[in-house]
């Protein structure tokens, strides 16, 4: 597999991981690309087909599927989504470092592929901290928040296994976190930088 190695973002919702990778994108807009993912859900206003998702019916979508063209794939809401090769493909094509967003499975789906990309959790200082995030947007119910900080449970805990992640970064200060991020990912942006000047 030629071309930058992707890069796989995981952890909880509300561990700041969408911050991280708007800050890496203003300051290496050159140097990486994020892959949109393709929903079976219709758009919402203001979304645009091709830039926020790829929106496809479910039996283009499931078809897909069948003919292993995904990544990886769930099912929220009685709607699917997923990562195309094609979609990771495009980016690296582009000499760009592709930038995935993925919870636990699509991680473990990403292991069953050839893509070989770096693997790096983003986590909260703690349970306590992460749920004062979420009661601070006032986004959520009672309800969600309480399934967001069980599958955050989760979520940490899987990733002490061994084997499973690359790095783990603590996201107790942002600017903190996004400079350890950016050591992570400093030989990886290094090369593409080199490879454009050529």
């Amino acid at each position: 597999m030629m071309g930058p190695r992707p890069v796989v973002l995981s952890g909880p919702s509300g561990a700041g991981k969408s911050t991280l990778v708007k800050r890496l994108m203003q300051e290496y807009a050159d140097v990486f690309g994020f892959s949109v993912s393709h929903t079976t859900r219709n758009p919402r206003p203001g979304e645009v087909n091709g830039k926020d998702y790829h929106f496809v019916c479910r039996e283009e979508m499931e078809k897909g599927i069948l003919a292993d063209e995904f990544i990886e794939h769930a099912e929220f809401s009685g709607n699917l989504y997923g990562t195309s090769k094609k979609a990771v493909e495009v980016i690296r094509d582009h000499n760009q470092i592709c930038i995935l967003d993925l919870d636990i499975q699509g991680v473990r789906s990403m292991k069953r592929t050839t893509l070989n990309p770096l693997y790096l959790s983003i986590h909260p200082p703690s349970i306590e901290a992460l749920e004062e995030r979420l009661r601070g947007r006032k986004t959520e119910s009672e309800e969600s928040i309480q399934k967001r900080l069980a599958a955050a449970r989760a979520d940490m805990e899987i990733s002490k296994e061994p084997g499973i992640f690359d790095a783990v970064i603590i996201n107790d200060d942002l600017d903190e976190a996004y400079n350890k991020l950016k050591d992570v990912l400093s030989e990886e942006i290094q090369k593409v930088q080199a490879s454009k000047e050529n």
